[in-house]
């Protein structure tokens, strides 16, 4: 390239400069712009001059320069405190960066052979140009590094080298040879060779030498052996930008010639010296030694020389040089790689500059610590996201590295990771990445204190367990999986999220193996954690012989936690067993009745209660149950009467609670409940468990009024009295719910209690209606209606218990109060319309036989309509034919059943009510009990006190008979029979021809009174016959008619 031409170049570029130097506007968006700009032209710079081969040292220099020059301007674009002259710098560098970019690609790009003076000018422009970037880099404040001073040291440094800078162009000395510049493309792809050994020089001898050898691209690194490599050699661009790095490194530290052994062309490792002065690597020269055969003359390999002696002395001057070389250089290219990863220009970059430090680790272990020190580890857990799976799977392998052996790198390490990223790339779908990921876990378990901050990351003792237990879709990560989780066994809280995550071995191991200070933990664990369904059998098998041992010999702490673990095993009702078995129930009575430890902190009769009310409650026969070892048994008067006790005695709430249950669970068998009702009525207990219903807590007094319920039909009667002698009762047991949709379980028991009581004690029902409670009871039960039972779990079973309490009131209509109460509200209606409206089976069933006892009192309050007239005034009172059609109107409609004056209101008449054709309907209903009910309530219509010929001609019209007939064929409890048949005669008797012909055109009937009188008892018997001899199926004889 001509002088002239070069020259008007350099003008055009400072006119270039001046131009974007005018438009740079002066904030950080500009700086950065202008940054990234300068990164892409240095980059583009370093490229171009790997493919220029003439004064190709000067030129891989000058690409050292720039590149160095890119880490200076990355300091200035991500620094916090930015100088004030930053823009004024880049700016300037700008100018220098331009202009040489121009010459060096000019250079690539002429097809022309370039002559050695023109060479001398473009290499003269270029020194001129590091020069003067070098003075800008002088000018950057000390303030802009902080606390980095390294970075201040490197950039001073690199500055002043830059200034004294100072390239010879060999051509000169040889004449002017023209010479041809490759393109890229024109650039042959063989592998580079490195260069022969140099000859030996003076050992501080400072001529400086180069490797065009990377070790990023060295064939025998097993670091680049990796499959995944090769989908990142696809830009050979990239990779020959890449090996410029290890070159640059070489010219940060020299490499001298004395460094290389003359026959393994390598740097010496541990070099000796032979009789000739020359040097080589011990190994090496023995094994040339040993070619030679003893009786042979033998020669120096590189002098020729010939050698008296095979002896060789340590070189250890040399080998020291060396060796602080490796460490002065294996530190320049640490920083290098750390600035390949800042720049993460392409993937390439990243990934050789990961595999360059990999190998430095493993070159020397102490350089895990330079790697460290050079803030390396932030990046490298940065670019665990990187978007190429093959520098992900890099990233992880390298951190492995570093964390080997070194707890205080692996703590380091656990810093700067997100563990929930590692957790993620389990799931990976690139082998590769999960391998790596579980060797990078598997290091980083070995230290004690990190095992607690990997079990706490969401879900990753779930993915290990997981892989562990999948060998057969990858053995190798199965086997790296569960040596991590042995060694996150380490940490209590680990083994515990084991257990959660369905890893129960290392839980049960410890618990019987472990020290004493392990099995509490274990048994705190056990009982904390919930376990499934299909693994806490397996638990209680293994676990209880241990927990029991605990408890019997344990110190508090010790009985505090194994306690807490079996109650957690007997809430699992199939573990009821397996407890017994293993002999838990004795243990757990001596607890509650003979144990007294006063100075323990832990009360266990609240636990043993637990667990034991807990096994009963699982339906085991518990009357063969031993709780002593002197042969008492559950059901025996020695544990009901020990129970009811420590019950009537002042005990917490939560033993209480846990009392109540085992008592219930006894009341289930006959022989268990004689025996609390006599020790209750003994005790007077009654009083105590009426008094825990107003407890503030609500599981208490619902525990007790469940027991009061099944203890009514024994010792209701005094129950009913002392409920009415206890101050608040029994009118809190009745309170509207403020919202219908949140009625509690305490609500409903509360109105089932009331309703179960018997129904004939006037007292109660008394006080019930002194408290003014029926307005609330109607009114919740409209509402309830409107709204219907699905508004609350416990709805239905809160109405059943308030229409109960309305029945309790028509037992008792014999006190003229009662009955007023029944007439002012009508209760007939209500009963009448709750028939249809619930579909509760028990409130149909209750409503029934409300109705049937109201209408039992029909025929009692029924009467003759009043005579207005004496016989006197009828004398002269006019003809009928001579009356008004008002006076007829006037006549007071008589009852044909009741045969008087009635109504639902006041006489309660199932007929006024139109309760009938309702009553009839629940004949079809599947639950017998609603069946009975409804017909005990129309066999009212049929007593002998009411006008039998009517009422059955009556219920004839509605097709009654046909509606009996069906409930004989569907139901055989013999109460229905009974029923059924009374009824079956009064309309063979009352009916006339209709009713009989009805009835005899049944065919099934026969059959089953015919079953009914070989099977049935004295009364259904008897009943049966009857029918029998009225449809002549049996010879007639004295006959006895039965009234219901």
């Amino acid at each position: 390239m001509p002088s002239e031409d070069v020259s008007a170049l350099f003008s055009q570029d400072r006119v270039v400069a001046r131009a974007r130097t005018s438009k740079v506007k002066e904030d950080e968006t500009v700086i950065t712009s202008l940054a990234d700009s300068l990164l892409t032209s240095i980059s583009e710079i370093t490229v171009s001059v790997a493919y220029i081969e003439v004064e190709q040292e000067n030129f891989i220099e000058i690409g050292c320069y720039f590149y160095r020059t890119s880490i200076a301007i990355m300091e200035l674009q991500t620094t916090e405190n930015t100088p004030p002259n930053a823009m004024e710098i880049l700016q300037s560098l700008s100018q220098s960066i331009d202009l040489a970019k121009d010459l060096v690609q000019g250079l690539q790009k002429s097809n022309k052979p370039v002559s050695g003076s023109e060479l001398r000018s473009v290499i003269s422009l270029l020194e001129e140009a590091i020069r003067t970037m070098g003075q800008h880099l002088s000018s950057i404040p000390s303030s802009t590094f902080k606390e980095e001073e390294y970075a201040e040291v490197a950039i001073q440094s690199l500055s002043k080298e830059m200034q004294n800078s100072r390239f010879v162009v060999k051509a000169a000395q040889h004449g002017d040879l023209d010479t041809q510049v490759s393109s890229p493309v024109e650039q042959p792809n063989q592998e580079t060779t490195t260069p022969p050994p140099p000859e030996e020089k003076d050992l501080y001898s400072m001529n400086v030498e180069y490797s065009t050898n990377s070790l990023f691209l060295d064939p025998h690194n097993d670091l680049t052996k990796n499959e995944s490599s090769s989908s990142l050699a696809k830009d050979e661009n990239d990779s020959r930008s890449l090996a410029m790095l290890p070159q640059m490194a070489h010219y940060i530290e020299p490499l001298y010639g004395t460094f290389y052994c003359p026959l393994t062309k390598k740097i010496m490792d541990d070099p000796v010296t032979i009789e000739s002065g020359a040097t080589y690597e011990k190994q090496a020269i023995i094994e040339w030694f040993g070619k030679v055969k003893d009786s042979e003359e033998i020669f120096c390999p590189s002098s020729g020389k010939k050698l008296n002696t095979r002896v060789y002395n340590s070189n250890i001057a040399l080998k020291s040089t060396i060796e602080e070389w490796k460490e002065r250089n294996e530190v320049a290219r640490i920083k290098l790689a750390r600035a390949a990863l800042s720049l993460a220009s392409s993937e390439n970059m990243v990934f050789e500059a990961i595999k360059e430090i990999h190998g430095i680790c493993e070159r020397n272990p102490y350089n895990k610590v330079q790697v460290r020190s050079a803030g390396m580890l932030p990046l490298l857990a940065k670019n665990l996201e990187y978007k190429n799976q093959d520098v992900r799977c890099a990233v992880l392998e390298l951190l492995q590295k570093l964390a080997e052996d070194d707890n205080e790198s692996k703590e380091m390490i656990a810093e700067e990771l997100d563990f929930s990223v590692l957790i993620r790339m389990l799931s990976s779908n690139y082998q590769p990445i999960r391998h790596a990921t579980l060797l990078l876990l598997l290091e980083l378990s070995r230290s004690q204190a990190l095992c607690d901050k990997i079990g706490l990351v969401t879900g990753a003792i779930l993915m290990l367990i997981t892989i562990k237990y999948k060998p057969s879709v990858d053995a190798f990560a199965a086997e790296k999986a569960g040596e991590t989780l042995t060694n996150l066994e380490s940490s209590p809280n680990n083994i515990k999220r084991m257990a959660e995550s369905g890893l129960l071995g290392p839980l049960l191991y410890n618990l019987k193996e472990g020290s004493e200070e392990m099995k509490v933990e274990m048994a705190s664990c056990l009982g904390e954690i919930v376990l499934g369904h299909d693994s806490r059998t397996y638990v209680a098998e293994r676990a209880s012989p241990t927990l029991i041992k605990m408890v019997k010999t344990g110190n508090t702490l010790s009985r505090r936690a194994a306690f807490k673990a079996l109650a957690q095993i007997s809430l699992y009702q199939p573990n009821a067993k397996v407890l017994t078995e293993a002999g838990i129930m004795q243990i757990m009575v001596e607890e509650m009745f003979t144990r007294r430890i006063y100075d323990e902190l832990v009360d266990s009769k609240i636990e043993a209660a637990a667990i034991l009310a807990n096994i009963f409650e699982s339906g085991l026969e518990l009357e063969n149950l031993k709780v002593s070892s002197q042969g008492h048994t559950v059901t025996s008067d020695y544990f009901v009467y020990n129970i009811i006790c420590m019950l009537k005695n002042s005990t917490p709430d939560e033993l209480s609670i846990n009392l109540l249950r085992i008592l219930l669970c006894l009341a289930k068998s006959p022989k268990s409940m004689a025996t609390i009702v006599s020790v209750v009525r003994e005790t007077e207990a009654s009083y105590n468990l009426i008094e825990l219903i107003n407890n503030p807590q609500d599981d208490l007094g619902i525990a007790a009024m469940k027991l009061l319920i099944m203890l009514s039909p024994q010792i209701g009667h005094t129950l009913a009295e002392k409920l009415c002698k206890t101050q608040g009762l029994p009118e809190s047991l009745i309170q509207s719910p403020r919202e219908l949709s949140r009625i509690s379980e305490k609500q409903a028991i509360s109105a089932k209690f009331l309703a179960k009581l018997p129904h004939q004690n006037l007292t109660l029902n008394q006080a019930l209606l002194f408290k003014n409670t029926v307005p609330t009871i109607l009114q919740t039960i409209s509402q309830i209606q409107k709204i219907g039972t699905r508004s609350s779990r416990h709805t239905s079973s809160y109405l059943e218990g308030l229409v109960g309490i309305l029945v309790r009131f028509t037992t008792t209509l014999y006190d003229p109060q009662m009955l007023f109460l029944a007439r002012a509200h009508n209760f007939t209606a209500v009963f009448t319309e709750l028939l249809v409206k619930m579909s509760s089976d028990e409130v149909q069933r209750l409503s029934a036989i409300g109705l049937e006892n109201l209408s039992s009192e029909s025929i009692n309050l029924s009467k003759p309509p009043e005579i207005k007239k004496n016989k006197l005034l009828r004398m002269f009172s006019a003809p009928n034919f001579l009356t008004s059609s008002s006076s007829r109107r006037m006549k007071t409609p008589v009852c044909p059943v009741h045969r008087g004056a009635c109504s639902s209101e006041n006489t309660f008449c199932l007929v006024a009510a139109k309760a009938v054709e309702r009553l009839l309907a629940c004949l079809d209903h599947e639950n017998a009990e609603v069946v009975e009910a409804a017909l005990s309530a129309i066999c009212t219509l049929l007593d002998d006190k009411v006008d039998v010929e009517m009422s059955v001609n009556m219920l004839n019209g509605v097709d009654a008979v046909r509606q009996v007939l069906n409930v004989v064929k569907e139901h055989r409890q013999e109460g229905l029979w009974q029923k059924s048949f009374w009824m079956i005669e009064k309309f063979l008797m009352k009916g006339g021809d209709k009713s009989a012909s009805d009835i005899s055109r049944d065919r099934l009937l026969p059959s089953t009174l015919v079953s009914a009188f070989h099977h049935g008892n004295g009364n259904t018997r008897q009943m049966a016959e009857n029918i029998l001899r009225h449809l002549n199926k049996m010879p007639n004889s004295t006959t006895s008619y039965y009234t219901m």
